[in-house]
């Protein structure tokens, strides 16, 4: 008969080492799992923040796992040597708000070296809708382009002679189905022309395109474009008469945007009903299952209130200094100031004529400026602003950049989340998008680093 120690040994050891295994399978996955990395508690190292001193969390408290940055082909090697004779000339015909028409240049940046043709200043049209006059020159650093431009693209202010007193043989791009090849479309007619005029096509692939091509719009975009001198002054004016530390928020509620969300709003003042009808024209409103389906998608603006709301969420403090980079016309203001009193804009920190006489595409010049070197950003929308201030911030080196999420908030809405439930599940709802960084620069000149 065996000795009871050795009895016990016998069912012990294997039942000690069954637990053990069990415990480091456990830790295994807890640490692996992609939740713990987005967990409530996942802060900065350097964060003050403690349970026993009360103190909230906000959202850039959170430690990020990931960031987007210049990538090094682009921003560090010696460019392939242009050839010695071009083309042709190619102006960029850009059109819409300033943002829109600046990617549509960048575009041009890199299909006139793709072509290789000799860009002219580009053509800012005159819009009638976006109260706008104002031209490149007038907006950017025209010199300062051409210098850090150097050895990547052809560029001149004026035409030769020959050129010079005829207009451009137009190659519209926009209206092309498909992925459009610039090379098979478009190379032909400047060959033949030597002079012709393009607006960029929104489905093009720069994935496809030659490195060197990528890297002139890659330089142009994000390196070789700076505000004209007097503009500059200006939004270095505005910035320092922020209070600081301050947040940009751009929020965008304007009529024509709801009007063209196609979204329909309940609890909203009378005048901002009136002026969204006014807008619409003959887009109508989604009804029924249609607009919840419309609206869980993600397609409808938030209001003011609800930016305020989830600002909430996102632990950002009432006492906040907000820059409201917005334009004219942002309905249901006071939704958010009734929560977020220190609010400002560029018309209450500016004044004088020259401000005053500024028309659309040098205001929202100011807007950007602003955006690009405040201490936080936090988009309310995905637009071709919000795109490209996300992608000089990450060019700069600033990361507390955030676009709130519709989708998010009208799924939980939809699941009758309210009150604390709902502040708590859109704070889970936008960790994981400041901690990898997502959607915060654009991927054609940006590299993913792992922190």
């Amino acid at each position: 008969m065996k000795p009871l120690n050795q009895v016990l040994s016998f069912f012990v050891k294997p039942f000690l080492t069954i637990l053990l295994l069990s415990v480091s399978l456990i830790l295994a996955l807890v640490y692996l799992s992609p939740s713990s990395l987005f967990s409530e508690l996942s802060i900065s190292s350097n964060s003050n923040v403690s349970g026993k001193h009360n103190v909230r969390l906000n959202i850039w408290s959170v430690r990020r796992i990931a960031e987007w940055r210049p990538c090094k082909w682009w921003l560090e090697e010696r460019p392939i040597a242009l050839p010695a004779k071009s083309n042709g000339y190619i102006r960029v015909d850009c059109y819409g708000g300033l943002n829109q028409m600046r990617r549509d240049f960048c575009d041009g940046v890199g299909i006139a070296r793709l072509l290789n043709a000799t860009l002219v200043l580009p053509k800012f049209e005159v819009a009638a809708y976006w109260n706008e006059s104002s031209g490149f020159a007038d907006v950017f650093d025209v010199d300062y382009f051409i210098q850090q431009m150097d050895g990547l693209v052809h560029m001149v202010k004026e035409l030769p002679p020959e050129l010079a007193s005829k207009e451009p043989f137009q190659v519209d791009c926009r209206k092309r189905k498909g992925q459009f090849d610039y090379i098979e479309s478009v190379l032909p007619s400047l060959l033949q022309h030597h002079y012709i005029s393009i607006t960029p096509a929104m489905s093009q692939r720069r994935d496809r395109y030659p490195l060197y091509a990528k890297a002139a719009f890659c330089q142009g975009c994000y390196k070789a474009l700076r505000l004209a001198e007097k503009l500059e002054k200006k939004a270095v004016e505005l910035l320092q008469a922020i209070p600081k530390p301050f947040l940009s928020l751009h929020l965008r509620f304007e009529p024509d945007m709801v009007a063209y969300s196609q979204c329909e709003y309940t609890s909203i003042s009378p005048a901002s009903m009136k002026a969204i009808e006014a807008a619409r024209g003959g887009r109508q409103p989604w009804t029924g299952e249609a607009a919840h389906v419309w609206r869980s998608r993600g397609k409808c603006p938030l209001t003011p209130r609800e930016t305020a709301f989830v600002l909430q969420a996102l632990g950002i403090p009432r006492n906040t200094n907000i820059y409201l980079a917005a334009g004219d016309g942002l309905m249901e203001i006071e939704g958010l100031k009734s929560i977020y009193s220190n609010v400002f804009t560029k018309s209450t920190l500016l004044s004088g004529e020259d401000f005053t006489s500024m028309h659309g595409n040098t205001k929202a010049a100011l807007d950007y400026y602003v955006a690009i070197n405040s201490e936080s950003y936090i988009a309310t929308y995905f637009g071709n602003m919000d795109k490209m201030v996300a992608a000089m911030r990450a060019s700069n080196g600033f990361y507390k950049t955030l676009f709130l999420s519709r989708r998010a908030f009208a799924q939980l809405i939809s699941q009758g989340l309210k009150g604390k439930e709902l502040r708590r599940a859109l704070w889970r709802a936008h960790l994981e998008d400041f901690a990898t960084g997502r959607g915060s620069a654009l991927p054609d000149c940006f590299c993913e680093f792992k922190l």
